[in-house]
């Protein structure tokens, strides 16, 4: 897909992106259920009223295009693997973090083209804010309804000072305070979502490391963003992640990291280490 093709459907994205914070939004400010999808998780009415939102959106948008959503009824591998470029699209990502109301949710759309992101947006609806991004024309910010241009977006290098690290605000683990313990001294910032991928897109923290379970949805925008700022998401073994290549839709542990200069997989707890 060309350049030109994907800059054009950059905007409808965004524009898609915003409208499903609207509606996610509405709810968050009102009393809502929640209930237990079959791996315990949480769903909410907003998950669900986004994911009509962007399904309907991009169907009409580029109806040759399939659609992955988390919220979609399961695609088998048979399916899936017959698609060269499809939509992977998680409508609220970081459903606990609205439980709690804490604004650390996002909504996040991927272009995928040969197991690969290359059109990535994540909107922030509490904030307004969008990190966006397309296969070779870098990595941007915008606040949105400020009339500011967006800004150009960039990872932080590491030359000795004292690191930075995100870390997930309801997913710590024991993995995670080894992986601190090996880098030594460091701060640590803790959030939701995707958004601790975008801190090392825009330079604020150097190193994210997700050690446990997570899903292709959950990456796919995010790490076009940090690629396209400069840095890596990838796995243990510092390989980029790629998308529906296998019949689970689940993705390894993994590290997001602005500074390829420096070997972060030696930090990793062994039993997260792959070869």
């Amino acid at each position: 897909m060309s350049a030109k093709v994907t800059g054009v459907l950059l905007d409808a994205v965004i524009a898609l992106a915003i409208e499903a914070g609207h509606a996610i939004m509405k709810i968050y400010a009102q009393d809502f259920s929640v209930v237990k999808k079959d791996d315990l998780s949480p769903l909410t009415e907003a998950d669900m009223a986004a994911h009509h939102i962007i399904v309907a959106g991009l169907e009409k948008l580029t109806p040759e295009l399939p659609v992955l959503s988390e919220e979609s009824a399961a695609i088998s591998f048979a399916t899936r693997a017959t698609w060269n470029r499809y939509w992977l699209v998680d409508p609220l990502d970081g459903t606990r973090e609205f439980v709690k109301r804490n604004g650390e949710f996002t909504v996040n759309i991927a272009l995928i083209e040969n197991h690969q992101p290359v059109l990535g947006v994540v909107y922030v609806p509490v904030t307004g804010v969008c990190y966006y991004a397309r296969q070779g024309q870098g990595a941007y910010k915008q606040e949105t309804g400020n009339a500011q241009s967006p800004q150009r977006i960039h990872i932080r290098a590491w030359n000795g000072e004292q690191l930075i690290v995100a870390g997930s605000q309801s997913h710590r683990s024991n993995d995670f305070a080894i992986f601190l313990a090996n880098i030594g001294d460091c701060q640590v910032i803790s959030m939701g979502s995707s958004l601790k991928s975008c801190l090392v897109a825009e330079g604020k923290v150097h190193i994210y490391p997700r050690l446990g379970l997570t899903s292709e949805w959950d990456t796919a925008a995010a790490q076009c963003i940090v690629e396209e700022a400069g840095g890596q998401l990838t796995d243990t073994a510092l390989r980029p992640l790629r998308y529906n290549t296998k019949e689970s839709l689940l993705n390894p542990s993994f590290l997001v990291f602005g500074d390829a200069r420096h070997d972060w997989s030696k930090y990793v707890p062994i039993n997260h280490a792959v070869a």
